[in-house]
């Protein structure tokens, strides 16, 4: 199974994550992928294009409230509730932590306490949208696809912007980020300035995401979803069928033995350290989900 290379961001002993054993990037995708690099990423070499730079902290939008992020943020903060009148009324957002921002290879992961594929009618602890998927006619499970409850790749309502993918690229691997615009410019500065260091691979400027083109990133090549599957992290090439089913104990399928361990390792680390969060401050103009509960209680006894 996925190995978390860290479990909170204040364990500073190096860990290492490791390849599963066995083969992988086998059946439609092929075992050298589906035009790596550039063909799916961008210009080599070109400055990301997003709002957002490493190191600062863009607001975002939920339930009519502006929230700051940050790459350095821990997180936390009192739960809210988005009010009437708003998107997905009703649903608690926020409290989300650092520490619980990895999830699995399974989407519907990284939700803190909760378990389960899928993403139907949950809350956003980390205020971000998940990523959604475009069905494909035929293939993979229902719980893959949420673009009627979330909107298209494309939603500029999504807090952060619309999906977009940064890619990095070694010799043995291609492996891509997937999120909202804000985030995925901020981690691809992270990600250069974390692991160019002692890892050769090339990078590629952010284009915005659409699953329902066959270059892009699919399902079946996530190796890990972070911060309540609102960021992914995918493997070109990699074909992980047991993810394209309902069956919720299926395990996944092994990484392909030549994988980029080193780089893997680098990114999947920087991403669970770097990922923009909204902090506690942040959350300080929200309305308490616990204040709304008794507001609605006095409400009632007022009508009685």
């Amino acid at each position: 199974m996925f190995i978390r290379l860290i479990t909170s961001p204040a364990d500073s002993a190096p860990k290492r994550l490791l390849p599963r054993k066995g083969g992988g990037g086998g059946g439609g995708h092929g075992s050298g992928g589906r035009g790596g690099g550039e063909g799916r990423g961008g210009s080599s070499g070109s400055a990301a294009k997003g709002s957002s730079s490493f190191g600062t902290s863009p607001s975002i939008k939920l339930g009519g409230k502006t929230l700051e992020t940050s790459p350095s943020s821990a997180g936390g903060g009192a739960k809210s509730v988005i009010p009437a009148g708003q998107p997905f009324s009703g649903r608690e957002f926020g409290g989300g932590m650092r520490a619980q921002v990895y999830g699995s290879s399974t989407y519907g992961s990284g939700y803190p306490g909760i378990s389960g594929r899928g993403v139907q009618g949950r809350g956003f602890p980390f205020v971000f949208y998940p990523v959604v998927f475009a069905p494909p006619i035929g293939v993979g499970g229902s719980y893959l696809y949420s673009e009627d409850e979330y909107g298209k790749a494309d939603n500029t309502s999504r807090p952060g912007g619309p999906l977009f993918q940064a890619s990095f690229s070694s010799p043995n691997s291609t492996f891509y980020i997937i999120a909202d615009n804000i985030t995925v410019s901020s981690l691809q500065s992270a990600v250069n300035n974390s692991c160019l260091k002692t890892n050769a691979f090339t990078v590629f400027a952010p284009l915005p995401y659409d699953s329902s083109n066959t270059p892009y990133p699919r399902p079946e090549e996530a190796i890990q979803y972070y911060r309540a599957s609102s960021v992914v992290l995918t493997l070109d090439g990699y074909n992980n069928t047991a993810a394209l089913g309902d069956n919720q104990s299926a395990l996944p399928l092994p990484l392909p033995p030549n994988v980029d361990i080193n780089l893997l390792a680098c990114v999947n680390r920087t991403i669970g350290t770097s990922v923009p969060l909204v902090s506690a401050a942040g959350m300080h103009n929200a309305i308490p989900s616990s204040f709304l509960l008794l507001f609605f209680v006095a409400s009632i006894r007022l009508a009685l």
